[in-house]
C-alpha cells in the first residue's frame, strides 16, 4: 500500500509541543495529556496554555502532576479519522510516560492494522520532527517499510541536548533517570543532558549558561555539515533569550539548515523540566539513507 498525505493521518500527543500541527497539516491531530494542580485537572494546551501554566507554577504551593491520555481519548481521535486508511501515532518515549500504552490499547480496540503506534524514544520537538520527516515522505508517496526504516534511523541518529536550571523538577516527577547522581549540585552548575532510548542521560556538567551554550555549539558543529537536509528544532521553558541564541547559532554556523520548529515547552513537559530549560534538537534527513 502506498502511503500518502491523503490516505494517512499522523497523530502526536501534546508532549510534541507542536499544538499548531492540525492547522498546518489537515492529516495531523494531537491528543492532550493532563496537568493537575491540586484538585484541578487541565488538558495540556487545550485548557491550559504554556503562558498560563508558567504563571501558575510560580505561585503554586505544590508541584503539579501529570497523567497520560486515556485509551478513550485516543479512540475518539482515531474514530474521527475514519476517512484515512492508515494512522501513524507517534509518541513520547514509553520509558517516560504511559501515553503510548494508552494509544496501543485504543489501536487494539479498533482492531486490524490501520493504526500503527510509534515510540519516538524521545520527547518534545523530537517527536514533532519525526512526524515532519514522515510527512515529507507522505507528500511524495511512501510505504510502511520506508517509514520503519526512517524511524529506526531517526532513533539512532537524531540528537538532542538540553539543560535545566535545576534538576529539582526532573527529580520530583521521577523522570531524572541516570542524572540522579547530579541532583543537589551547587547553583550555577548546569547539567547538559540528553535522552537515549527513552531515558534521561547525563552528558556533562559545566559552570554557567555561557559554558552550556558553548557545549551546545561544539556538539552541534562537530556532528553536522551545512546542508539543506539538516533539520533543527529548539524548545524552551520561559527562556526565549536562550532559544534566540540557539537560532542565531544555527544561522551563523549552518546557514543552509532548516529550523523546523521553535517552540515553548508546554505544561506537561514543563512540569518535569522546569522554567529556564532549553532543548536543542537536530537530525540530517538525508532521504537517500533510509
Amino acid at each position: 500500500m502506498e502511503l500518502t498525505a491523503e490516505n494517512t493521518a499522523i497523530v502526536v500527543d501534546s508532549t510534541a509541543d507542536f499544538p499548531e500541527a492540525p492547522e498546518r497539516f489537515p492529516n495531523w491531530r494531537f491528543v492532550p495529556l493532563y496537568v493537575r494542580f491540586g484538585d484541578e485537572s487541565f488538558r495540556d494546551y487545550v485548557e491550559l496554555s504554556p503562558e498560563q501554566f508558567y504563571t501558575r507554577l510560580r505561585t503554586a504551593p505544590e508541584t503539579p502532576s501529570t497523567s497520560q491520555p486515556t485509551p478513550g481519548d485516543f479512540l475518539t481521535v482515531y474514530e474521527g479519522l475514519a476517512r484515512y486508511e492508515r494512522i501513524l501515532s507517534i509518541h513520547i518515549a514509553g520509558k517516560l510516560s504511559g501515553t503510548i500504552e494508552s494509544a496501543r490499547a485504543a489501536a487494539r480496540e479498533l482492531g486490524g492494522e490501520r493504526v500503527r503506534t510509534i515510540d519516538s524514544e524521545s520527547a518534545s520537538a523530537a517527536i514533532a520532527m519525526l512526524g515532519l520527516a514522515i510527512q515529507r515522505r507522505l507528500e511524495r508517496g511512501t510505504s510502511d517499510e520506508e517509514v520503519d526504516a526512517l524511524v529506526e534511523r531517526y532513533r539512532r541518529e537524531a540528537r538532542l541536548l538540553f539543560t535545566v536550571d535545576t534538576l529539582e523538577y526532573l527529580a520530583r516527577g521521577g523522570r531524572i533517570g541516570r542524572a540522579r547522581a547530579w541532583a543537589g549540585e551547587l547553583l550555577n552548575i548546569k547539567p547538559i543532558l540528553t535522552i537515549k532510548e527513552g531515558e534521561v542521560i547525563p552528558v556533562k556538567r559545566v559552570r554557567g549558561n555561557r559554558k552550556a551554550f558553548l557545549e551546545f555549539e561544539s556538539a552541534f558543529t562537530s556532528a553536522t555539515v551545512d546542508r539543506a537536509s539538516l533539520c533543527v528544532g529548539i524548545a524552551h521553558a520561559e527562556a526565549p533569550e536562550k532559544a534566540e541564541a540557539l537560532r542565531k547559532l544555527v544561522r551563523d554556523k549552518r546557514p543552509a539548515a532548516e529550523i523546523e520548529i521553535v517552540t515553548t515547552l508546554g505544561p506537561v513537559v514543563g512540569t518535569h523540566a522546569g522554567p529556564g530549560t532549553v532543548g536543542f534538537f537536530w537530525y540530517d534527513d538525508d532521504e537517500g539513507a533510509d
